[in-house]
Parts: C-alpha cells; sequence; structure tokens
C-alpha cells in the first residue's frame, strides 16, 4: 500500500480559496477521513489527490511517485494513478447484474476470463453478497447497493480507495451496520482509505486519523480520540463532540508556572495544567466537555435544571448557572424537574483553557478553591 504526500497544495477559482497550502501525509494502511462543514474543501481535496481536479499548485505523490506538481509541469491522469473511488450514488449499472457489475472493470483493464471469476467470487464473499450475484441492482436494497458498489471498486486491486460520502444516501440504522462493515474490510483488506464526511461520527468511530478542515486551512490532523480529547482550538472543539463541548467565559486572576486561578461561573477556581503555559491576555474561554460534569447531590456547583433529554442508555441534562447554559450527560436514564435544584463538579484531566484567538493553551485539571 501506497504513502501518499501532499505538499502545499492549493485550490483557486478566481479569487475564491477551496483550499490553502495544505500539507499532508496519509500513511501506508490508513483509514482517513477528510471532516469539516460544507463548503471546507474536503471533497477538493479528495478529488485532487484522486486526479480528477487539478491543484493550482504544489506537489502530490502517491507511492514514491510524482503524480502532480505544478513547479515540474506533471499530472497524472487519474486512470494511471491505480486508485479506486467509490461515489454517493453508487453508480452501477442497473441492466447488469452484480456479477457483470463486480466483472466490468476487471474485463475492460483485459484481465483473463479465469482470473475475473476468481476474484469476483472473492469479492462477493468478502462483501457477503454471494447470493445476490445474478440479481440486477433495483432488486437490491441501499445497503445491498452500497456492498455492490465497494466490491466492483475494490475487485482490480486499486492501491487507495477514495470515498465521497457514500453512506449519507442510507437510512440512520443501515449506516451504522455499514461503519462497521467499512471499518472491518479497512483491516481485511489492508488498503488505504480516504473518507469524505461531515458527520463527525462517522470519522470518530471509523478512522485511524481525522483531517478536520475550515474554509480550505487544516485545523487538526490527528487520531480521533487526540481530536476529540486534545483539540488544537476552538473551532474544532465546538465541531467534535455530541452534544457539544460547553465554552464558559474566565478571568485568569493570577498565574504561577503550571498553576492558575481563574474566576468562572462567580466562584474561583485553581486549574493546573499538564505542562507550563502562556497567556495573551487574563481574559480565557474554559472548554468542558458534558461527561466532566457529573451530577452528584455532594456536587461543588449548584445550578438549575433547564431540561433533561433522556435517550435510553445515555441522558442530556441542561443545567442553567445565571445566564449560563451548560450539557451534562449522564449514564442511564434519569430524569429531573425543571427548575429543580441541581448540584454538580468538574472533573477530568482534559478540561481546556483558549486564549482570546480560540487557540488552545492549556489542558489540565481545575477544582473550586477553598
Amino acid at each position: 500500500m501506497p504513502e501518499i504526500i501532499l505538499k502545499n497544495i492549493s485550490k483557486r477559482w478566481g479569487s475564491f480559496k477551496a483550499v490553502t497550502n495544505l500539507d499532508l501525509v496519509i500513511e501506508d494502511g490508513d483509514f482517513i477521513t477528510l471532516l469539516g462543514p460544507s463548503g471546507c474543501g474536503k471533497t477538493t481535496t479528495l478529488r485532487m489527490i484522486a486526479g480528477l481536479e487539478t491543484p493550482t499548485e504544489g506537489e502530490i505523490t502517491i507511492d514514491g511517485k510524482i503524480v502532480f506538481s505544478s513547479e515540474k509541469g506533471i499530472n497524472v491522469s487519474a486512470a494511471k494513478r491505480d486508485v479506486g473511488f467509490l461515489f454517493q450514488n453508487y453508480a452501477l449499472w442497473p441492466h447488469m447484474t452484480v456479477y457483470q457489475n463486480i466483472a466490468f472493470g476487471l474485463e475492460t483493464l483485459k484481465w483473463k476470463k479465469p482470473e475475473i471469476e476468481k476474484r469476483v467470487q472473492e469479492m462477493l464473499e468478502t462483501m457477503q453478497i454471494v447470493q445476490f450475484r445474478d440479481r440486477y441492482p433495483a432488486e437490491l436494497s441501499g445497503g445491498q447497493q452500497q456492498r455492490v458498489a465497494i466490491a466492483r471498486t475494490l475487485a482490480p486491486r486499486p492501491k487507495v480507495l477514495f470515498m465521497d460520502e457514500p453512506l449519507s444516501n442510507l437510512d440512520a440504522k443501515l449506516r451504522g451496520e455499514m461503519r462497521t462493515e467499512l471499518k472491518r474490510l479497512h483491516k481485511d483488506t489492508g488498503s488505504t482509505f480516504v473518507y469524505v464526511t461531515h458527520d463527525q461520527l462517522e470519522a470518530m468511530t471509523m478512522a485511524t486519523k481525522i483531517c478536520l478542515m475550515k474554509d480550505g486551512l487544516l485545523q487538526q490532523y490527528d487520531p480521533p480520540l487526540k481530536v476529540y480529547a486534545l483539540p488544537a482550538n476552538r473551532f474544532v472543539a465546538d465541531f467534535v463532540g455530541n452534544p457539544t463541548m460547553n465554552f464558559i467565559p474566565g478571568e485568569v486572576i493570577s498565574k504561577e508556572g503550571e498553576t492558575a486561578v481563574v474566576k468562572l461561573l462567580g466562584e474561583r477556581f485553581v486549574y493546573t495544567a499538564s505542562g507550563e503555559f502562556k497567556l495573551p491576555s487574563s481574559a480565557v474561554t474554559i472548554g468542558i466537555r458534558p461527561e466532566y460534569l457529573p451530577i452528584s447531590e455532594n456536587g461543588d456547583l449548584k445550578g438549575l435544571a433547564y431540561s433533561t433529554l433522556p435517550a435510553g442508555m445515555e441522558t442530556t441534562v441542561k443545567i442553567k448557572i445565571a445566564d449560563t447554559l451548560l450539557s451534562s450527560v449522564m449514564f442511564g436514564s434519569l430524569d429531573y424537574k425543571v427548575d429543580s435544584d441541581i448540584y454538580f463538579n468538574i472533573v477530568g484531566s482534559n478540561i481546556l483553557l483558549f486564549d482570546n484567538e480560540g487557540k488552545r493553551v492549556a489542558a489540565g485539571e481545575m477544582k473550586k478553591e477553598k
């Protein structure tokens, strides 16, 4: 499997900048998700790597071979980049059976008939669609069509598989099942997957690394759990996680080394970071994940139950303190009467400190001053 390297890749249409100075290394066998809101440049990035879009400037290398270079005048066509592309609409031939759809690309590549038969059978078994071999796409469900599309794309053994929101047409239950299947397929094939999505749950559950973009700029490129626990800035912290992170304005009263006294929610707290940090001003924003605000009868902080949202396995509780609304997530089914008193704590080692420009400057623990 190849390594993919993007160096200073940019794409412009007139004055509009779709992608700006993107540097990225996708290692052998990675499952990368390009994540971000609509218009952030993720699909453009995917299409530039695949050869379906020409960058304005920069260099792209796949498996040690330069496939695009604005400086050297190189632009290898998509057909010669040895990649597979899975589209949102599956693009199956309606007049061909499942077998014929999977075999079509191999026939175009002039594979011999016994090799085609063997490879198609392998893909039918891998995708668990052997029983649909002689059916037509119209006779299949959305999930079954998706499996056929994946089998057809993987059949020629492409070095890289590109996927552009391939699950967006499926219902919620089927999307969950297909996420499981895709992650298992990645493990079984050992292929490099590059996957575009605006769904942070898909990115979190499937990827080995998330490439999070905004307005054509890379915001963070890290494993999913690191993106969740240690977001690089407020945008990343807000985009990843459901319910979203609590952002509370605060003021640093004093600071010495790794420790600071911070005022927020009308109280003073001692903040202990995991290392020394610098602040451009005393104004900060404290970022706290909902699971770091456990409700307890003996909690140090008091608020009112604004609303309770039980979802079976977990319950989201909205807590109001003065003009601030906080989200707390508790395991299990709970309920609190509206406007009743609620006591809670702030726990966890990844309480985040953002400066006034939204950059994360510290991660640590915070306790109410005694």
